[in-house]
């Protein structure tokens, strides 16, 4: 049976195709850019993996949300068996159902207001004490994210050329958290399964923390030579551990990556659930488990599984 990986970005997929390969896996990439979809027609035997990025339409990839959201009917419709399933492309493309998502299962978000366009973005930001940030509904890499010391300079940013319109319209006011340490974490799941914990320096990477290999490129696009951003949280345990992968399970996030901060105030802050997650090169080196291996050896459990339901006998 075979496995389609359900992407856009060509350039994040070289750790899992090894991976893929490593596990003797039948796969076939799927790019979800352009094709077509024959609504008579019947899809693949097979298992599907969705890696829709919230970011896709930074990549000049403007309708990829759409079309892994009508490919993703189509398929389980015909009751394909999908990891990362339709409901988890909402999830992936809003910020919003995220923290409010988090807040009604008790996991702390940081304080949000979400603006609808721009025209209120002035008048509701008085109700966000200062320091505060922005960032867009629609995320990732850290899309329309700036701290903002004053009101007056928010003004200025809001009435000037350089602000930066989100693709859904929907701009986010967010408290700003000051960290007891200068790094924030990231909790890696897959299978309804801890894999492990890292950290992201935000003193140097400020609020721009993809993991993959891909995102650590100069302006020129050529690989940093700096050192890493990303570390090995070697040994965490934490009772938000439990609480995320019961969050997973709760909305079918079987691949998915939490981050949070830990407040100078002591609070533990949730504000990003990645469901299309990267896994930083200079981590997997050291860490207990791969990332990826784990990806290859969940999808070929639900291979298994669902080859076996596919011949059961029907009675």
């Amino acid at each position: 049976m075979t496995i389609y990986a359900l992407h856009e970005n060509p350039a994040w997929f070289p750790p899992f195709a090894a991976a893929f390969d490593a596990a003797g896996l039948d796969y076939e990439e799927w790019l979800l850019t352009t094709g077509s979809i024959d609504l008579d027609a019947a899809p693949p035997d097979g298992v599907y993996w969705n890696r829709l990025s919230a970011s896709s339409h930074t990549r000049d990839h403007p309708y990829a949300k759409d079309y892994t959201r009508a490919v993703l009917d189509w398929l389980e419709a015909h009751g394909r068996r999908v990891v990362n399933g339709r409901s988890v492309v909402e999830m992936e493309v809003s910020k919003v159902r995220q923290l409010t998502a988090l807040r009604s299962l008790g996991i702390d978000v940081p304080r949000t207001v979400a603006v609808i366009g721009k025209n209120d973005l002035l008048t509701l930001a008085t109700s966000i004490a200062t320091p505060f940030i922005t960032k867009h509904n629609q995320g990732g890499k850290g899309l329309g994210v700036r701290r903002f010391d004053d009101h007056a300079t928010f003004e200025d940013y809001v009435m000037s050329e350089e602000f930066e319109k989100p693709v859904d319209g929907i701009t986010l006011l967010q408290e700003y958290v000051q960290a007891k340490e200068p790094f924030i974490t990231r909790v890696e799941t897959v299978g309804y399964e801890y894999v492990y914990a890292i950290t992201a320096d935000t003193e140097r990477g400020g609020f721009k923390l993809c993991p993959a290999d891909a995102c650590e490129v100069d302006e020129f696009g050529q690989p940093t030579a700096a050192e890493s951003l990303f570390a090995l949280r070697d040994g965490f345990a934490d009772p938000i551990i439990d609480r995320f992968l019961g969050f997973a399970r709760k909305h079918k996030l079987e691949v998915a990556g939490f981050e949070f901060i830990e407040a100078a105030d002591g609070r533990i802050l949730t504000y990003d659930v990645n469901t299309n997650t990267n896994y930083n090169p200079d981590v997997e080196q050291i860490a207990p488990k791969s990332g990826p291996a784990e990806i290859a050896r969940y999808l070929q459990r639900v291979e298994s599984e669902t080859y076996a339901i596919a011949r059961a006998p029907s009675f």
